[in-house]
């Protein structure tokens, strides 16, 4: 019986290890979101100058989207 009680314990605790990381990466993906939505914004608002004006949103969207990828659980697993 104890055996089965640790088994169990030890997959509660797997499931909720993927659950929160999958949270976090998807907060991450929300953040990225954000971030390319403001750059629109500013593109438009900017106009021909965006280039000049928006380097830093567009330099930050970049790295967002090598960082910020939504993963599966799987990866944690492995």
């Amino acid at each position: 019986m104890a055996v089965d009680e640790v088994r169990k314990a030890e997959i509660k605790e797997k499931l909720q290890e993927r659950e929160s990381f999958i949270r976090e990466s998807w907060v991450k993906a929300m953040e990225l979101r954000l971030v390319r939505d403001e750059l629109g914004k500013c593109q438009s608002a900017e106009g021909v100058n965006h280039y000049e004006n928006c380097k830093w949103l567009a330099d930050k969207y970049l790295t967002m989207l090598k960082e910020n990828r939504v993963r599966g659980y799987k990866q944690i697993d492995v």
